[in-house]
């Protein structure tokens, strides 16, 4: 059973995919007319100088996975069959819509997803909603080092995809509870976000990593707990 590309799933993300066009437009034309690498090194360096307000100042855009990206995620969720799914950095709610799509076609699981604004939680919900998926998402507000603090039984699956000087901090507060085979997808994870991917490619610290090839550029990593 596949729903995400009929019904009120297919229709949301067409919908919000639009809107998140038309809201970053501006966001993503800025990063096209220089060097992505240099511009992605820059967020660091105004991430590291304050995150909180740097994310407070785009509250009203997206930073939204690609609908290839939205696929791949799906996929990763049907093939992992996780019961229980972290997401750090919700936004407008698209990423959590393939995840929870993907739970409820494997039959079930829980969907715990963070966000530093409220505002955007709020959307998120609804969005999540007019996909037909609540029940299947948690949505906690605030930093991600305190709303990740506590979660029951064990992760099987990891979206990354908020801050990136948070991605390796966030990863080591959830490693307690990552269950072996666990797989954890950064969206984003860049050479510049503070040692997270030397961390995860390094086989002495219970993983094995790689490159998602598409999109490249971005930093995507696909991550496997081996430990």
């Amino acid at each position: 059973m596949d729903t995400l590309s009929t019904g009120k799933v297919a229709e949301t993300l067409k919908r919000l995919h639009e809107e998140a066009h038309q809201a970053d437009r501006a966001l993503m034309e800025s990063f096209e007319r220089s060097d992505l690498k240099e511009q992605l090194a820059d967020f660091v360096l105004r991430e590291q100088t304050g995150y909180t307000s740097l994310y407070q100042s785009l509250s009203g855009n997206f930073l939204s996975v690609s609908p290839e990206f939205g696929r791949f995620l799906y996929s990763c969720v049907r093939a992992c069959r996780p019961q229980v799914a972290v997401e750090f950095g919700s936004s407008m709610g698209i990423s959590a819509i393939y995840t929870a799509c993907a739970l409820r076609d494997n039959g079930g699981g829980k969907l715990i997803g963070t966000e530093l604004e409220a505002s955007k939680v709020q959307r998120a919900r609804a969005n999540v909603e007019a996909a037909g998926l609540t029940g299947l998402v948690e949505f906690r507000i605030g930093d991600a080092l305190e709303t990740l603090k506590n979660i029951e039984g064990q992760i099987d699956l990891v979206l990354m995809d908020g801050a990136f000087i948070l991605y390796l901090p966030v990863l080591k507060l959830l490693e307690p509870r990552l269950r072996t085979g666990a797989l954890i997808i950064g969206e984003n994870a860049i050479e510049d976000a503070g040692g997270y991917l030397d961390y995860v490619r390094n086989p002495a610290n219970g993983y094995l990593s790689q490159p998602i090839p598409f999109q490249e550029g971005r930093g995507n990593e696909f991550t496997v707990v081996t430990r």
